[in-house]
C-alpha cells in the first residue's frame, strides 16, 4: 500500500510540473479495466524494470501528466498481472499524446516520435502476419510435399529479408530522434556490423545511453574483425587439453576457416555437413578449418565431433556464450565463420552452405 501511495504522489507532483511549458500529457483508455485500478510507467535499466510514474483508471480513462526527462528511452506503460496484462511503448516527448490500450493492440500517438513508431508498428506486424501465417501451415499442413516445404521456407525467408530491411531504413531515418535510437538499441545486433556501426556513428550523443552500451561494445569488437581487417589470435585448448594458439593453422594454410559452433546448436549441426564437404572438397589444395567451440559441457563437444564427422583442428575454452573468442569477433549468433588468409587477412565472413565452395572455388583456381 505504500508503495502505491508513494507513486501517487509522484503523480501528483508530475500534474504541477507539466504546467511549465514543455511538458507531455497522455491521454490513455484500457479496455477492460476497473475503476480504482493502477497503471504504472516505466523504463528499463538493461532487464530492470523502473517504476517512474502512476495513474488511476476511472471510467476506462486515465491520465499521465509531466515533463519529459534525460532518459530518451520510450516509457512503458502497464496494467494488469500476469492473468491479464496489458503493456505499451509511450514517447514522453512534449505535446498531447493519445493512447489506447487494448491486449496485443495498443497504439500512441499525437506527437511525432508517437506518429512515427505507429506507422512503423503497424508495417512491422504485417510482416509479422505474414510470417506467422506461413510457419502454421509449415507446422499444420501435413499434406505438404517436400516440394511445397521448401518454397514455404523460402518464401519465409523473402519475408524475414524484406523484414529486417524495412527495420533498418526506418533506423537509418529516425537515427537522430528518439524512435530511431530505439530501433537502433532493439535491433542493432542483428543488423550487419558495418550498417549498425554507421547509424551509431551518426546516433546523437544524448541518446548514448546506459542500455546502449552493450551494442556499442559489440559494435567496438565486431569492427576489428570486419573484412579486410586482420585477424586476431587467442589461445584455448583442444578436446585432449594441449594449448593451442589460432596462428598455429592460419600460418600453415593458404585459407583457413574459423567455425564458431557448439554441440549444443541446432542449425550448426544442420550446417556441418556443409563444412565437412567443403573441407574434403579442398583440404588438398590449401585450405583448413579450425573449429571454436561454444560448448561447456567438454563430453559432449568430443561426442559432437565424433557424430558429426568433425576431422580439423577443435579448440574451445569450455565458457559457452562467454567464450573469449567469440567476444573478440563479435560473434552473437552461431554457426558463425570467419575466413582468414595466410597473411592474415579476414577475407569472408559468415558464409553459410554452398557458400563456403563457391568463395574457396573463386579464391583456390
Amino acid at each position: 500500500m505504500k508503495k502505491v501511495l508513494l507513486f501517487a504522489a509522484a503523480g501528483v507532483m508530475a500534474l504541477a510540473a507539466c504546467q511549465e511549458k514543455g511538458g507531455y500529457t497522455i491521454n490513455g483508455t484500457i479496455a477492460g479495466a476497473k475503476d480504482g485500478d493502477y497503471v504504472y510507467m516505466r523504463y528499463y535499466e538493461g532487464k530492470e524494470a523502473v517504476t517512474v510514474d502512476s495513474a488511476i483508471v476511472k471510467n476506462g480513462k486515465f491520465e499521465f501528466k509531466g515533463m519529459p526527462d534525460s532518459i530518451y528511452a520510450p516509457k512503458f506503460i502497464t496494467y494488469g498481472d500476469d492473468m491479464q496484462y496489458i503493456n505499451a511503448l509511450v514517447f514522453t516527448e512534449e505535446g498531447n499524446i493519445t493512447l489506447q490500450m487494448a491486449e496485443g493492440n495498443s497504439k500512441a500517438s499525437g506527437t511525432a516520435a508517437n506518429d512515427a513508431f505507429a506507422a512503423f508498428s503497424e508495417k512491422y506486424a504485417d510482416y509479422e502476419n505474414q510470417m506467422t501465417a506461413i510457419a502454421t501451415t509449415y507446422r499444420t499442413d501435413s499434406t505438404l510435399t517436400d516440394v511445397q516445404k521448401d518454397s514455404l521456407v523460402e518464401a519465409y525467408d523473402k519475408i524475414m529479408d524484406d523484414c529486417m530491411d524495412y527495420i533498418y531504413s526506418q533506423t537509418e531515418v529516425n537515427i537522430e530522434n528518439a524512435v530511431g535510437a530505439y530501433l537502433l538499441q532493439s535491433n542493432g545486433f542483428s543488423f550487419d556490423v558495418e550498417q549498425a556501426n554507421a547509424l551509431m556513428q551518426k546516433l546523437p550523443q544524448k541518446f548514448m545511453s546506459s542500455s546502449m552500451a552493450g551494442l556499442k561494445e559489440y559494435l567496438d569488437n565486431a569492427m576489428k574483425t570486419v573484412v579486410g581487417n586482420k585477424y586476431i589470435d587467442f589461445t584455448m585448448n583442444t578436446p585432449e587439453g594441449e594449448t593451442v594458439k589460432l596462428s598455429d593453422f592460419v600460418t600453415k594454410n593458404k585459407y583457413t576457416l574459423i567455425d564458431f559452433w557448439a554441440s549444443w546448436c541446432g542449425p550448426c549441426r544442420q550446417e556441418m555437413p556443409n563444412v565437412v564437404e567443403a573441407y574434403k572438397q579442398f583440404k588438398n589444395k590449401g585450405f583448413g578449418i579450425v573449429g571454436v567451440s561454444l560448448d561447456k559441457d567438454a563430453e559432449q563437444w568430443k561426442k559432437a565431433i565424433k557424430d558429426l564427422n568433425i576431422t580439423w583442428p577443435q579448440m574451445s575454452d569450455l565458457k559457452a556464450w562467454q567464450c573469449e573468442g567469440a567476444k573478440l569477433y563479435g560473434v552473437r549468433a552461431i554457426p558463425a565463420t570467419v575466413l582468414v588468409d595466410q597473411e592474415g587477412t579476414i577475407v569472408a565472413r559468415n558464409l553459410r552452405g554452398d557458400e563456403i565452395a563457391s568463395k574457396l572455388s573463386e579464391l583456390l583456381k
